[in-house]
C-alpha cells in the first residue's frame, strides 16, 4: 500500500539517477577528418588520414579518464563550397570540436574562416599554403605538418647550392600551385639561382602534361620544378622520363612530394629525385613504432608525411583538451589552439617540437634522395637521408610572414 513516507522516499531516488547519469557518462570530443577521399590526393591523405587521427586517439587512451572521442570523416572533393557546406554543418549540428587534415589551400583558408567565426579550432595537418601562418593566419587555426616555405627552403635552397641554379616552373594553377612557384622561386634568388620561366595547367582534371613538359624542356633549364602535388605529380614525373627530359641533361625537383608519390610512380622510374619530408617511416625507432601499430590499419597504402602529421596534430590537440578539461575546450577553439601553443609537441611521427604565436608548427625536416631498385630492401623502403633541417631553419622566420597575431 503506498502512503506518502514511500512515495516521498520513491521521489527522492529518483531525482538522484538523472544526476548519477550524467556522472556515468564520459565527455565527449568530436574530431572531423575533412579530406580527399576520392579525388586526386586519395592516397596521400583520405583513408590513411582517417586511421592514423584514430591512432592517435587510441594511443592516448583517454577513454580510461573519462574523454570519448568520436572520428569523423568528410570528402571536400577539392571545393571550397563543399567543405564549407560540410564544415558547417559538423560545427552548427553535429557538434565537431576541431577539424584536421583539409588538404587543399584553398579549402583551408575557407575553413579557416569559419572555425574563427564559429570559435572553433582547425588543425590544418595537410595543406601546404603559407598564407595560413603569413597574412591569412587565424587565433583558431594552427598549420601543423609543412607549407610551401619549408619546402622551398629545404628543396630550392640545397638543389642551387649543389648546381642546380637555373629553374622552370610546371605549375597548377590553384592557391597552392601558386604559393609553391612563388616561394621556391624566392628560395632560388636568395640561393643565387635564376628562374628562366614557368606555366601553368588547370586543376584539377589535367592529365596530358606534354605541352607543358615541353615548354620546360625547351627553357634549357637545369630544374624543372613541379609545383604540383599527389597524382599531379606522379603523372608529370612519369611523362617527363617518356620523354627523354632528364637524359638530356635537366633534372625533376619535387616541390611537394611524398612516399606515396614514389610508391605510385616506382623506383625504376623515380630514383635519383631529391624531395623533402618531415615524416618517413624508417627514419628511427619512433618512427617505426608508430608504423608499426598503425601498418594492420592501413593495407598497403603507408602513412605520408600528410597522414603522419595528421597523427600528430590530433595526439597534440587531445593532450591538450585533457591537460585544460573537456568542458573549456569545447567552449573555446581559440583558447584550445593557445593552450596548444603553451605546450611542447612530442609524438612519434615528428618528434618533438613546438608552435609558434603565428600557429606555425616548428619540427624538423629532412632532405631525401630516393633510391635505386637495387638500393631498396623491401616494401616502402625508398629514402636515403641527406641531410636533416632544423626547425628553425626549414619554415619561415616568423618575421617575415606579416601574421596579425605577432606583435612588433
Amino acid at each position: 500500500m503506498l502512503n506518502r513516507r514511500t512515495l516521498l522516499a520513491a521521489g527522492s531516488a529518483a531525482a538522484l539517477l538523472p544526476a548519477q547519469g550524467l556522472r556515468a557518462q564520459p565527455q565527449k570530443i568530436k574530431i572531423g577528418v575533412l579530406a580527399d577521399f576520392s579525388g586526386p590526393y586519395r592516397d596521400t591523405s583520405g583513408p590513411t588520414s582517417l586511421a592514423c587521427a584514430k591512432q592517435a586517439v587510441e594511443d592516448l587512451g583517454l577513454s580510461a579518464r573519462g574523454i570519448d572521442v568520436e572520428v569523423l570523416q568528410g570528402d571536400h572533393l577539392n571545393k571550397p563550397d563543399v567543405a564549407l557546406a560540410l564544415a558547417r554543418r559538423w560545427f552548427d549540428q553535429d557538434g565537431v570540436d576541431m577539424i584536421c587534415e583539409v588538404n587543399n589551400s584553398a579549402v583551408a583558408l575557407a575553413v579557416a574562416d569559419l572555425a574563427k567565426d564559429k570559435d572553433k579550432l582547425q588543425v590544418n595537418t595537410g595543406a601546404a599554403g603559407a598564407a595560413l601562418t603569413g597574412e591569412r593566419c587565424s587565433s583558431n587555426t594552427i598549420h601543423w605538418t609543412y607549407d610551401t616555405a619549408m619546402f622551398a627552403n629545404v628543396v630550392g635552397g640545397a638543389t642551387v647550392k649543389a648546381g642546380g641554379d637555373t629553374w622552370y616552373f610546371v605549375t597548377a594553377d590553384y592557391g597552392f600551385g601558386h604559393q609553391a612557384e612563388r616561394d621556391t622561386s624566392a628560395a632560388v634568388n636568395k640561393a643565387g639561382g635564376k628562374v628562366l620561366g614557368s606555366v601553368r595547367f588547370p586543376f584539377p582534371g589535367t592529365t596530358d602534361f606534354s605541352s607543358y613538359l615541353l615548354q620546360a624542356q625547351s627553357s634549357r633549364a637545369k630544374i624543372v620544378a613541379l609545383a604540383t602535388a599527389a597524382a599531379d605529380t606522379v603523372n608529370c614525373i612519369k611523362q617527363a622520363r617518356e620523354f627523354g627530359l632528364t637524359r638530356r641533361g635537366q633534372k625533376l625537383a619535387g616541390m611537394v612530394m611524398f612516399a606515396t608519390d614514389i610508391h605510385a610512380i616506382g623506383l625504376e622510374t623515380a630514383q635519383g629525385l631529391l624531395l623533402s619530408e618531415v615524416f618517413y617511416w624508417d627514419l628511427n625507432d619512433r618512427t617505426r613504432a608508430f608504423l608499426n601499430r598503425v601498418k594492420p590499419k592501413v593495407g598497403t597504402n603507408w602513412p605520408s608525411q600528410e597522414q603522419a602529421g595528421t597523427y600528430s596534430g590530433v595526439y597534440h590537440y587531445l593532450k591538450a583538451v585533457a591537460d585544460m578539461g573537456v568542458p573549456t575546450a569545447k567552449a573555446s577553439g581559440r583558447a584550445v589552439a593557445e593552450r596548444m601553443k603553451a605546450m611542447p609537441t612530442d609524438d612519434d611521427a615528428l618528434g618533438k617540437g613546438s608552435i609558434r604565436t603565428d600557429g606555425r608548427k616548428i619540427h624538423p625536416a629532412y632532405l631525401f634522395e630516393v633510391k635505386s631498385p637495387a638500393e631498396s630492401k623491401g616494401p616502402w623502403d625508398y629514402y636515403k637521408l641527406v641531410g636533416t633541417v632544423p626547425g628553425e631553419e626549414a619554415f619561415r622566420p616568423m618575421s617575415e610572414g606579416g601574421c596579425p597575431l605577432v606583435r612588433g
